[in-house]
């Protein structure tokens, strides 16, 4: 019976346990990706034109990327009393929604609708939040497959959604806003207890790496089976029994992680907490001596400018040695008075930062603004994809929509993977992987502006994998460089370039562009209408399509345009490396030797 206990304890305090909830709330958090289903129901229901239903698209896309408040209150509330928050937001905003579209409660201005959409997709905030700052903690030493994989099952959660409705089938449409109200609700509060810090740095095991593989192998067959069901139900009409199926095998899928968790557990060869923390001891130790800084101690900012530029490129245990020298010289010259030291204000880079702090530093704004021309491009093509399809004479668009949302969450899962490779393996800046990401996304957009046989599915796929690289690379970054301690306040201001680079480049240029390319294709038509004298032709000239563009042409100067901006963010990224190879050799450098 003691036995049982212990196991039944140590099952709920195990990092892994609380990886794969976070995973089974990030497949359930990502609510913003179903307004595409959900803004017809709407539009239908009340009678809205396509402005209102634009604007309504606006407070999903604020709502989905403002966490401020997520971030402020992760540093003062425990991670359950966060997800109760964003479980509230969730129920209240689409729960009314699902009240007014129903016909269950009355009508409200267009603001009032802005307003809960906005507060309803504005929980996925806290549930990114608390997996993210979480699983980080747990993992500090696997933060690239970590945020990969949590933020690819965000991506994709729209695609898991989507096929858990169809087994649904309501004949009401609105039914979805309930299941999107309801459905995240009982998942997080049946979860919000486990997903929790449980100082990973104590658990470090020999099956981490298996455990990873087996995650990445989950990862790629639930990503190969969704856009194969995706292509069978959107060509062939198939009967309710196997969607049922189908839909019975995604669910095994996302459940087959647990066993990582259960294996761990009640293993014959666990370690016990006293093993572990012998284990481990060493390095807490180390880890407690570069985070504890006596508020007295003399920084020696000297040390940077009196090191020759040879002692970065030597080992890390030499380099260590030679830095270690400089640093006695200049203690023995200013005890004798011939240098004075200065006091260095602030964390350096690699500890802990507030985001005041964190706002000062040139590191942190070259991250932000690589992140926003390079996520703000990628979300560009994410919302006109139907309308760039249609001018290329695409009638099915739905196939694109959900090409691009598998390929951004395996872009989201390789980005973690192969910028962890670069980070430990080779103690290389992170950022590198960003700049290749952004490199990538550029021939994306060429491809784009083309418009050549088979250039949207070859851009959808490297705007996909660019777009979603950004996203499991950035946060890891961003806590390398500016520690864990205030994670969730800097990532939440960090996603704030998204929603920046969708206002800029697809509300202004891609919208200006594509209208004045479709106001001269209208007045071509109706010159030639003037001109005809078929009774035939002025009767099909109509104005419903005035503002329709056909042809690469509606979207070549913009994809050209954001083909640039991607060089510019690879220019910033390689910049970002060149500042930062100092910082990820004092990391992951040691590790190595």
């Amino acid at each position: 019976m003691v036995r049982v206990k212990e196991a039944i304890v140590t099952f709920f305090s195990n990092r892994w346990l609380v990886f794969v909830a976070a995973m089974w709330i990030q497949s359930c958090a990502g609510i913003g990706y179903l307004f595409g289903s959900i803004s017809p129901v709407v539009k239908s229901s009340l009678n809205y034109n396509q402005k209102q239903v634009a604007r309504l698209g606006v407070a999903k896309d604020l709502g989905d990327s403002v966490g401020f408040l997520a971030g402020s209150l992760s540093e003062i509330l425990p991670m359950w009393a966060l997800l109760l928050v964003g479980v509230i937001q969730n129920f209240i905003g689409y729960g009314w929604i699902w009240l007014i579209v129903s016909g269950k409660a009355p009508a409200l201005p267009l603001w009032v609708m802005c307003l809960l959409v906005f507060i309803g997709t504005n929980g996925e905030t806290y549930f990114n939040t608390v997996a993210l700052v979480s699983c980080v903690q747990n993992f500090p030493k696997n933060r690239g497959p970590v945020v990969g994989i949590l933020k690819g099952f965000a991506g994709l959660s729209g695609a898991i959604l989507t096929q858990i409705y169809a087994l649904i089938k309501s004949p009401d449409n609105a039914s979805l806003i309930f299941m999107v109200a309801v459905g995240p609700t009982m998942v997080i509060i049946s979860l919000m207890f486990i997903v929790r810090p449980v100082g990973g740095h104590r658990q470090l095991r020999l099956s981490d790496a298996s455990s990873f593989s087996l995650i990445y192998c989950v990862c790629l067959v639930l990503a190969a089976y969704l856009m194969g069901v995706m292509l069978v139900e959107d060509l062939v009409d198939l009967n309710e029994t196997i969607v049922q199926i189908f839909t019975a095998i995604l669910f095994v899928l996302i459940v087959v992680p647990i066993g990582i968790p259960l294996w761990l557990t009640f293993s014959s060869d666990r370690q016990t907490p006293e093993e572990e923390s012998l284990l481990s001891e060493p390095q807490n130790k180390e880890s407690e001596r570069l985070l504890e800084h006596d508020p007295n101690e003399i920084i020696f900012s000297e040390v940077e400018d009196e090191k020759p530029r040879e002692v970065d490129l030597l080992p890390a245990s030499e380099r260590q040695k030679r830095i270690a020298q400089l640093q006695s010289k200049l203690a023995q010259a200013a005890a004798e008075g011939a240098v004075r030291i200065k006091r260095r204000r602030g964390p350096h880079r690699g500890e802990d930062f507030d985001l005041t702090q964190a706002l000062i530093k040139a590191d942190f704004w070259l991250i932000f603004v690589s992140l926003l021309l390079g996520s703000g491009s990628g979300l560009t093509v994410i919302d006109n994809l139907g309308q760039m399809s249609q001018s290329l004479g695409y009638d099915n668009t739905h196939i694109f929509v959900s090409m691009i949302s598998i390929w951004n969450f395996l872009g989201r899962v390789g980005g973690g993977y192969f910028s962890e490779i670069v980070a430990r393996d080779y103690a290389y800046p992170r950022p590198v992987t960003m700049a290749v990401a952004q490199a990538i996304m550029a021939v994306g957009h060429l491809f784009f502006a083309m418009g050549w046989p088979g250039a949207m599915y070859i851009g959808t796929l490297l705007i996909g994998l660019g777009y979603g690289a950004h996203w499991a690379i950035v946060p890891a970054t961003a806590s390398e460089l500016f520690g864990l301690k205030k994670f969730g306040a800097l990532y939440n201001f960090l996603t704030l370039a998204n929603p920046a680079g969708s206002l800029v480049f697809s509300g202004l240029i891609a919208s200006y562009i594509y209208d004045s390319e479709a106001e001269k294709q209208a007045q071509k038509r109706h010159q030639i209408v003037a001109n005809s004298t078929s009774f035939l032709t002025k009767l099909l000239d109509t104005d419903d399509d005035v503002l329709k563009c056909e042809g690469s042409v509606c979207f070549f100067l913009t994809f050209m345009i954001m083909s640039g901006l991607c060089i510019i963010a690879l220019i910033l990224s390689l910049i970002l490396v060149r500042r930062t190879k100092v910082v990820y050799q004092n990391l992951y450098g040691k590790t190595r030797s």
